[in-house]
């Protein structure tokens, strides 16, 4: 499969484009980009959050999507989320690809231009019919709600 990327004017065709670390690797990282005006990053307090540009559009294949997640170690080490995760990326969206980065650590976080910031996986998409009825099937479950099946 193929995505196909193109540059925002004014990004840095310097920075890398997403890209898979290892052999296994599910999701692909995203970089960030700034203009050139904010090259020099910029830096989270505590509880604050941002839109890291990536300096790139995106054109995904009609069928699937793009998944914005966190990057493990960021999170882990420095508290760094993203808070609508895992954000979703439309097959027919062209706009800029940007990041809503969360610093939900204790200490500044300082994003550097050209950063790898989050990863992106690409999954099918299925859409479903929806249809109005009177009742549904019953199940063991049944109404039960958050916490019912007996663990908190």
């Amino acid at each position: 499969m193929q995505i196909r990327l193109s540059w925002l004017e004014g990004a840095d065709r310097e920075v890398a484009l997403p890209s898979y670390e290892t052999a296994g690797a599910a999701g692909a990282d995203l970089r960030a980009n700034f203009p050139e005006e904010a090259r020099e990053g910029v830096t989270l307090v505590p509880g604050a959050r941002v839109l890291v540009p990536t300096g790139l559009r995106i054109a995904i294949p009609a069928g699937y999507e793009v998944q914005i997640r966190p990057r493990s170690g960021l999170a882990l080490k420095h508290g760094i989320t993203l808070p609508n995760t895992p954000g979703t990326i439309d097959s027919d969206y062209r706009g800029p690809l940007g990041i809503i980065v969360m610093n939900a650590g204790q200490e500044p976080f300082h994003i550097a231009h050209g950063a790898r910031i989050a990863q992106m996986i690409v999954a099918p998409v299925v859409q479903a019919d929806f249809e109005a009825v009177e009742s549904l099937d019953a199940t063991v479950r049944g109404t039960g709600g958050f916490g019912s099946t007996g663990t908190e």
